[in-house]
């Protein structure tokens, strides 16, 4: 079993990783002082996996949309019971998600670790499929997706993703449809369980109040090494133009909901999570609550306090989002794009720079004093290639004036932006 210290002189913490015997990456940052531990077992797998290959296949194997999220659901059904079931005896409390690239399987707890960590590790590792119980779970997932084809800030984000995505999956549903999600078989789920599941496409990260011996333990009595599957994903080939521009729909809302989005160039994970961060900070310049622009809009009456913005960013793909309630979203996307163009042409102002890079290097320390965040942390570190998560802040430290006008130029140029409303019912 391989053991390495990663240490931050800066903050003056460190975490521990662990190679184990089974193949699986463990990431450990005891904290002295907290009171809760917080785990995540997690799998590099996530909606956008749905065309892929192993050694084992010659030809690409294409599995339904929606198949990550319904995995995700199953995973918790055991043979001997329901693993919620067994959190309750725990105190634990428990949860899981699927996003565009990753499956993350958590708990939080105060006391009881030790059982906590070997539910945890136990049922994500002994699938459970039946086809009466698949049924059953199409029913269920079904009335998920027709809810959330009726909530509008979902459906803004994803007409917003279908208008600037021609073919990269991270257009579709992380649910799937109704349709897709009828396709999906127990013989399906197993072949992507045991593709996507295996312990070296995975990682388990603890953060908080809890000993690392009990989680080395945990993993020698359950996990079990198994074949090193090596898995290759067909990358999307997507234009760099948006599919439209524009994109509206109606539903059961008082004000206009919006998402104005921007097309960036996306690279490979670890480069994209570099981008993201530079990217955070260029939406606070230029339409952060520190803003002229935002001050602006906000006094005009165009924006409320419903206003945000976010980077979303993963394997092979990237976009800069602003969204929220406005009267008048058209004006909202024109004054934006207007002050892109401004800055593309002047330059970032020096003062602002400093000021935002300054307040997004503060977020990430406040991230470190958080449980549930270095956990998330050193996951994402993890899958998108980033050995030292510290690293992050360097990051932002190091960033210049002059890279973040070279990101403005590739990731916010409003010829590659498209902005989609929610409009009340007439």
């Amino acid at each position: 079993m391989n053991k390495e210290i990663v240490s931050s002189p800066a903050l003056g913490e460190q975490f521990q990783r662990v190679e184990h015997p089974s193949g699986l990456t463990i990431l450990l940052c005891p904290m002295e002082g907290y009171s809760t531990a917080y785990a995540m077992f997690a799998a590099k797998v996530g909606s956008i996996d749905t065309t892929f290959k192993t050694q084992h296949e010659e030809d690409f194997v294409e599995v339904p949309p929606g198949i990550a999220h319904f995995l995700e659901h199953k995973m918790f059904e055991c043979e001997d019971g329901d693993a919620f079931a067994k959190y309750a005896k725990t105190g634990a409390s428990a949860n899981a998600f699927t996003s565009f690239d990753r499956t993350a399987y958590l708990f939080s707890c105060t006391g009881n670790f030790r059982e906590s960590m070997e539910i945890l590790l136990d049922f994500v590792s002994r699938p459970y499929f039946t086809p009466e119980t698949v049924q059953k779970e199409q029913g269920i997932i079904g009335q998920e997706i027709r809810m959330y084809d009726d909530d509008p800030g979902w459906r803004s984000l994803f007409n917003l993703l279908q208008a600037l995505y021609h073919v990269n999956p991270v257009r579709l549903d992380i649910a799937g449809t109704t349709d897709s999600i009828a396709e999906i078989t127990d013989q399906l789920l197993y072949r992507c369980y045991h593709t996507f599941y295996s312990l070296g496409n995975m990682v388990l990260t603890v953060a908080g109040n809890f000993r690392p011996e009990d989680v080395l333990e945990a993993a020698d009595k359950i996990l079990k090494k198994g074949e090193d599957i090596r898995i290759q994903w067909r990358k999307a080939q997507e234009p760099r133009e948006v599919a439209q521009s524009y994109v509206e729909q109606p539903l059961s809302v008082s004000t206009p909901l919006f998402q104005l989005g921007f097309k960036g160039t996306a690279g490979d994970s670890l480069q994209n999570l570099k981008r993201q961060i530079a990217d955070e900070i260029l939406l606070e310049i230029l339409c952060g609550e520190s803003s002229t622009l935002y001050r602006q809009l906000y006094d005009s009456g165009l924006i409320n306090g419903t206003f945000e913005y976010e980077v979303l960013a993963g394997r092979d793909y990237l976009c800069c989002m602003y969204g929220g309630e406005s009267r008048d979203p058209k004006k909202v996307r024109d004054a934006i794009c207007g002050e892109v163009r401004r800055l593309m042409a002047e330059g970032i102002d020096p003062e602002a720079f400093r000021r935002c890079r300054k307040a997004t290097y503060g977020r990430y320390i406040g991230m470190f004093s958080r449980v549930d965040s270095i956990a998330s942390l050193m996951m994402l570190s993890h899958f998108s290639g980033l050995g030292n998560m510290y690293e992050i802040l360097d990051w932002v430290k190091e960033l210049t004036r002059e890279e973040l006008e070279n990101r403005l130029r590739e990731d916010m140029d409003p010829q590659y932006s498209a902005l989609s409303i929610i409009t009340p019912m007439a």
